[in-house]
């Protein structure tokens, strides 16, 4: 019994923390979807309130890659970009995630998009973080960002 309470306590101990975030959309998936790929589209939604995107790239397919630099009202450059692991379009896509600065600290995006009658419940589940400060500064930037694209169609 010592044993599997010291396994189990060793197994949370490297649990990585993670955030999900549900947002009901006023817009179809697939224009959700757009919004997601676009990189046009994501200059209009894309990071935290205090910054705007400088520069986005996607190549949206399995293997392809995506890449968006934004600078915030300091001046600071904050640069991520990762590998779409899953792509199924306007349902589900799966990204890695990584900033320029910490390679070394990827994580994980999912995204998920379900049709609710003239809306759209969209998931986002961001795991596998270095650590609790990144989930707590993530788990901001994503709110505000997904209130930024709520409010593209609202």
């Amino acid at each position: 019994m010592a044993n599997q309470t010291a396994r189990a306590d060793h197994t949370a101990a490297k649990a990585k923390p993670s955030l999900t975030i549900k947002k009901r959309i006023k817009a179809s998936p697939e224009k959700i979807w757009a919004a997601w790929t676009d990189p046009e589209k994501i200059k209009l939604w894309w990071g935290p309130s205090v910054t705007s995107v400088l520069s986005a790239e996607t190549d949206p397919r399995v293997g392809g890659r995506f890449r968006v630099a934004m600078s915030g009202d300091d001046g600071e450059i904050h640069d991520v970009s990762g590998t779409y692991k899953v792509f199924t379009p306007h349902e589900k896509f799966v990204m890695s995630w990584a900033w320029i600065t910490t390679p070394e600290r990827e994580s994980q995006v999912t995204v998920t998009l379900k049709a609710d009658g003239a809306e759209t419940i969209l998931t986002l589940l961001h795991e596998q973080f270095f650590d609790e400060a990144a989930r707590i500064g993530h788990n901001r930037g994503w709110t505000e960002s997904l209130n930024k694209l709520e409010a593209l169609f609202a």
